[in-house]
């Protein structure tokens, strides 16, 4: 009874963590990208989005990361799970919680701004258009970008993502400092959003960007926001989940597989006494020479 307790407990736990920590994600990155279309880029640019994504993501492993890892991202439970850092049965617990800190972290941002939605928008929610504040909260893609191309751009923008991420909490590669590993893994946004921005925005995350995306559509921009450019909605959504996988097993195949495996103890703990022994032998040799030389 108190095992199951405890279990429920630390899944509890767990969950309430990668709530908090998504919502912390997405607050201060779609605020960053809000600050900026409602003021018509006078308090804010890419560059500040890009920072608002990177150190909220560093700010979410921080908030999250003691307690379930700081996934805050189905891709990085996925690939966690993959390689058995994460038990299977917890991963859906993962992903809702993930999805419901994305959506409230969007409401969030919404009433944060709400006057100067109404005054930017004329109290007109739309998706497309000179006005459009959809993209505030979801990816859409750009106009050259195709569904292939936009598949294979999550696929590659998350894969790296993973990738990385597993290079820095690796313990048997170099990997970052206790308590700097946030840190390292907000930089890796930055530099996927300063080099693999340009096609739809890198969301990377599908509860990221599925989350928000229904807020949009319950909060008055509609259906829209799913019908858009062909129903783009479920390339962030799918294109992660595979980019993390397929960099989970080529992280594994070719860096974590070939580590160094550490040697029984035992062996070593018998070497160092036979070397124990031969210094005392060595010594009383050394001794018993004074001796017969005195």
């Amino acid at each position: 009874m108190r095992q199951h307790c405890a279990l429920k407990h630390g899944i509890l736990k767990e969950f309430l963590a990668e709530f908090l920590g998504t919502f912390v994600l997405v607050l201060f990155g779609c605020g960053s990208v809000a600050q900026t279309v409602l003021s018509r880029n006078t308090l804010g640019e890419p560059l500040t989005v890009h920072i608002g994504f990177s150190v909220g993501l560093m700010m979410a492993a921080y908030v999250a990361g003691g307690v379930s890892g700081g996934h805050v991202n189905p891709a990085v439970s996925l690939a966690m799970v993959i390689l058995g850092k994460l038990k299977i049965w917890k991963f859906p617990f993962y992903v809702i919680a993930q999805f419901l800190g994305a959506f409230a972290g969007a409401a969030a941002v919404f009433g944060l701004y709400y006057d100067a939605f109404m005054d930017f928008t004329s109290g007109i929610l739309s998706v497309t258009g000179i006005n459009a504040t959809g993209h505030i909260f979801a990816s859409y893609p750009a106009r050259h970008l195709s569904v292939l191309g936009g598949f294979i751009d999550q696929v590659v923008g998350t894969g790296m993502l993973v990738l990385c991420i597993l290079a820095i909490i690796d313990g048997g590669n170099i990997g970052a400092p206790k308590g700097v590993e946030p840190l390292a893994i907000g930089l890796i946004i930055m530099a996927i959003g300063v080099s693999m921005g340009l096609n739809c925005g890198y969301p990377l995350n599908p509860a990221r960007d599925l989350g928000p995306r229904l807020f949009t559509a319950v909060a008055g921009w509609g259906m829209e926001v799913f019908s858009t450019a062909d129903y783009w909605w479920w390339i962030p959504v799918a294109g992660p989940m595979v980019g993390g996988v397929v960099a989970a097993v080529i992280y594994y195949l070719l860096i974590e597989l070939h580590h160094q495996r550490d040697e029984p103890e035992k062996p070593h703990e018998e070497e160092e006494e036979e070397e124990d022994e031969e210094d005392e032998d060595s010594s009383l040799k050394d001794k018993y020479e004074m001796i017969t030389m005195s």
